[in-house]
């Protein structure tokens, strides 16, 4: 549902942004710099994609006029928890938090309800307990669309890779449940080749050149972040396999981020297709709805006004879906999925200075 924007008491750095849903105003508790006081822990630093919403948070941070205090979790849930205390014992009016473990984050949301500091998720959606909202996109998309590309590509026939992420995370989750299931429906002829990889890079280097090596005909692969680009192209080209997507030894590769690394690696016809994940959107929403929460704001299920839809994932659970488009070399359809071309000047990937 769209808001009401002549309804809403904002502040004037809100006024700039479209709201989304019907709302109601109160007043906010403000740091000495007149500012609310936030708090974002970022889960790690050591992907380009995760660096880019490291980057951006600041900058939404000054237009949303919020003060900022930031940690790094390091991809544990630990070290999260000690952060979320941290922020508590600072005094933060709100908090934005990526879990990568979205079971075990549960006690460290209940502790911060009953404190009455409202908390924003961002990437991921926890398993259990209650945050103001979610901020992602759908990730079960993500699968469907890599699905779709490699079936048209191969024709529906074959043999392919996916490197999946950690399953403890609902992304992980996600995108292998919906790529699986879409194969099975859509491509009953293609195997997939299933390898667990807990987001590491060098986990998924290693399982992918022992299957070329037992599968010499694997002639797809879809891996589930652009945690695994590097491996996968040195992987490809001891193979003898990194050649020109007209060749026919060449090995279709779907990838999720839409980091610069993976549009250039399209137009340079090394990988042929990406999932654009909105990497500053997350930043700009996940404060915009903790200064949303801040402000009294509540918000329906529905079309929002920045092209995605909110959903009510059970009771008590919304979750933002923003757009996250597949992105290709010629920007065409496949399995009914529209494309981007990867120079498309509106994906983020092709905006960082």
């Amino acid at each position: 549902m769209r808001l009401r924007t002549a309804l809403c008491s904002a502040v004037s750095a809100l006024s700039a942004m479209a709201l989304l849903s019907a709302c109601g105003g109160s007043s906010t508790s403000a740091s000495s710099s007149g500012a609310p006081l936030v708090g974002v822990d970022y889960p790690r630093s050591d992907t380009d994609f995760w660096n880019s919403y490291i980057k951006y948070t600041p900058q939404y941070a000054k237009e949303l006029r919020l003060d900022l205090k930031t940690t790094n979790s390091q991809n544990e849930v630990a070290k999260l928890t000690a952060n979320a205390q941290t922020f508590i014992s600072q005094g933060v009016k709100g908090l934005a938090m990526a879990p990568q473990d979205t079971a075990a984050i549960a006690p460290t949301l209940a502790q911060l309800e009953a404190k009455k500091i409202p908390v924003v998720t961002v990437d991921t959606r926890p398993d259990t307990g209650r945050v103001f909202m979610v901020v992602r996109a759908d990730n079960r998309a993500y699968g469907e669309k890599a699905c779709h590309y490699l079936g048209t590509k191969l024709g529906g026939r074959g043999k392919v890779v996916m490197l999946q992420g950690d399953l403890s995370s609902i992304n992980g989750r996600d995108r292998t449940e919906a790529f699986n299931d879409c194969m099975q429906k859509k491509y009953p002829d293609i195997k997939v080749l299933g390898e667990a990889t807990n987001w590491d890079g060098a986990v998924a280097a290693q399982k992918l050149q022992t299957d070329l090596t037992a599968h010499p005909d694997i002639k797809g692969i879809y891996m589930q972040s652009s945690f695994a680009l590097s491996g996968t192209l040195q992987a490809l080209k001891q193979k003898g396999l990194l050649v020109d997507p007209k060749d026919k030894k060449h090995v279709f590769v779907v990838s999720n981020d839409g980091i610069p690394e993976e549009l250039r690696s399209i137009t340079e016809g090394k990988v042929d297709a990406t999932v654009s994940q909105p990497a500053d959107l997350y930043s700009k929403y996940a404060l915009y709805y903790l200064r949303a929460a801040i402000d009294g704001k509540t918000f329906k299920p529905g079309k929002t006004d920045h092209d995605s839809t909110i959903i009510q994932v059970r009771d008590g659970l919304l979750e933002d879906q923003l757009s996250a488009p597949l992105v290709t070399a010629d920007g065409g359809t496949y399995g009914g999925v529209p494309s981007v071309k990867s120079d498309d000047k509106s994906l983020w990937g092709n905006n960082l200075g």
